[in-house]
């Protein structure tokens, strides 16, 4: 498989080299230095992009794929509000396009304890739910996009909650996220359900880049010759 990386920050350059493990090739490397590449004539040279950047590049990004007609694989967090609109754009230029918050496949089964653990506690008015999240210091949003996945499964859950907060909170219709930044940390997400007789917790912590970066290729290799929006739960069959 032919992958062009549009990206090449610490997270590029390991997907690099797991993908030439794997014995595909790395046909285009696209950086802040290198934005020329980002174009028709070179993206259609790759099967299929995998992109990891910032959250004010990623839509244009994402459209310029389209626009080369090569499904995309994303997985850059902190620009979800423009989500709706690449996916209304995959659509209407029969596209393909795989956005994960988190591609660790590990993560994505702690996903599913998640959102199970959120759907037994919804009866038991007695616990409150608040989540903890810990990343590196270069890390540039707050919370993790892994996060706000986590907070919208248990809101979807919990009925109790209406919204979260990206801080503590006493107020018992909020669920409280706390992002702290340290080195080195490549990632921790924990959920805590506290009554006063006791606690509930669930934790996924990650030990390198590298499960990341390996379910970010398969998530290419997944999704090439595919048509359609699709997530890490089609990848894993969740």
């Amino acid at each position: 498989m032919k992958i062009a990386l549009i990206g090449y920050g610490k997270m590029g350059k390991t997907i690099e080299a797991i993908a030439q493990h794997r014995g595909h090739e790395i046909v285009l490397r696209i950086d802040i230095n290198s934005p020329h590449l980002l174009e028709k004539e070179h993206l259609q040279q790759a099967d299929v992009a995998i992109e990891f950047t910032t959250p004010e590049t990623a839509y244009h990004n994402i459209l310029k794929c389209f626009a080369a007609n090569v499904p995309v694989v994303c997985g850059t967090t902190g620009w979800l509000e423009q989500l709706p609109a690449v996916k209304a754009q995959c659509l209407e230029q029969h596209q393909a396009f795989l956005y994960a918050s988190n591609f660790s496949v590990g993560v994505n089964i702690f996903f599913e304890l998640n959102r199970r653990l959120a759907e037994l506690m919804a009866p038991q008015g007695a616990y409150n739910a608040s989540m903890v999240e810990v990343h590196h210091t270069q890390k540039k949003d707050a919370p993790s996009g892994t996060a706000i996945t986590l907070a919208e499964q248990i809101l979807e859950k919990l009925p109790a909650k209406t919204g979260w907060v990206n801080e503590t909170t006493q107020d018992p219709a909020l669920l409280g996220i706390v992002s702290e930044r340290t080195d080195p940390a490549p990632g921790t997400h924990i959920i805590q359900y506290d009554s006063p007789i006791d606690s509930i917790t669930i934790t996924h912590t990650a030990h390198s880049r590298e499960g990341f970066a390996a379910g970010a290729v398969t998530a290419a290799e997944w999704l090439k010759g595919k048509k359609g929006i699709f997530s890490m739960k089609d990848v894993l069959s969740l």
